[in-house]
């Protein structure tokens, strides 16, 4: 029943993704309807992860491992004006269930751990919040890593995981911080700060123009009072950070470890899907270690260390939904 569903939901994919004169069958490119010629120009340089994804998988054949990493906004979820209502459709939870059933599936998001866990409700994948700061992965004997901030415990169903939190000592400043950046912040109209444990998300979608450059500077002259932090951007909102040196590129590497693959030269293929500047960090990674494939999510041309690229969540749905399909044909095979 579930693998019919999860071909209903294919072909609904791209019958939306061929247009509504299409017959049904798969596109053999992924465009805008009137494309664009910087666009068009650029994906030759980033080809659509769908129209290549024969190329990018068939790898697989040779008896390596695929892993797979997906950020959340913007990749699994729409961007939205809410930032608390950022759902994930019930389509995509079954996509991201049906791959983790193959093949070793983790999120790794600049939402905190438990957010992202109440948006997405599956116990098959592993999390990686706060860009990669609180991470809850497979049990973990890897000795690289201070065992001061790793700790061996066990889920709600019983199965022993890791909880790895680099930047564990920094939670007492952290809560300080946000209460000051709500004291200079509250007379600003549009602002939404969202604790996110190991960071802080100063969201600004909807201040007004004219307010957004007084905001910015109010947050850095605050940051000069705490050296220990910096300041990152997103999509319409400030992430402040320890400085510590992680991001979700080491949040990346961390997870290949503790998965039993610590060296590139490993018989794996790591895909990471995302769409937002903080996953260029883990795209470089993936580009240094010559290992693996960075999936970017954009509809507009840009700088990105990602070879690969899909439009939207919907085409993300629809990659997923192929790959969970090409995790059967190895299974039977």
């Amino acid at each position: 029943m579930v693998k019919e569903n999860i071909r209903s939901l294919y072909n609904k994919a791209v019958g939306y993704l061929s247009g509504p004169n299409s017959t049904g069958s798969e596109p053999s490119t992924v465009e805008p309807n009137q494309p664009d010629p910087i666009y068009s120009s650029w994906l030759k340089g980033h080809p659509s992860a769908l129209t290549w994804f024969n190329e990018t998988t068939c790898e697989a054949t040779q008896g390596k491992q695929i892993v797979v990493f997906l950020d959340y906004d913007g990749t699994l979820s729409p961007i939205v004006n809410d930032p608390d209502r950022a759902f994930m459709s019930d389509a995509m939870r079954g996509a991201v269930r049906e791959v983790a059933k193959h093949f070793p599936t983790a999120i790794i998001s600049g939402r905190s751990r438990d957010k992202v866990y109440g948006f997405v409700k599956l116990d098959e994948i592993y999390y990686a919040g706060s860009h990669g700061m609180d991470i809850m992965g497979p049990p973990s004997h890897v000795n690289s890593y201070d065992n001061k901030y790793q700790t061996n415990t066990m889920d709600k169903k019983g199965n022993e995981i890791t909880i790895f939190q680099p930047a564990k000592d920094y939670l007492p400043i952290i809560k300080k911080l946000l209460e000051a950046i709500k004291q200079i912040t509250y007379d600003i109209p549009g602002v939404f700060l969202e604790d996110n444990r190991f960071c802080i998300s100063v969201h600004y979608r909807h201040v007004l123009s004219e307010d957004c450059g007084d905001l910015e500077e109010r947050i850095q002259n605050l940051l000069l009072e705490y050296p220990l932090f910096h300041q990152t951007r997103g999509k319409k909102v400030l992430e402040i950070r320890p400085s510590i040196e992680w991001n979700k590129g080491d949040a990346l590497v961390y997870l290949l470890k503790t998965l039993g693959f610590p060296n590139p030269s490993d018989d794996i293929i790591p895909f990471y899907i995302g769409d937002d500047k903080t996953d260029e960090d883990a795209f470089k990674v993936l580009k240094s270690r010559g290992q693996g494939h960075g999936i970017v999510v954009s509809t507009s041309p840009r700088e990105t260390s990602a070879s690969y690229s899909l439009k939207d969540p919907t085409e993300v749905l629809l990659f997923l939904l192929r790959l969970s399909r090409w995790g059967d044909t190895l299974k039977s095979t």
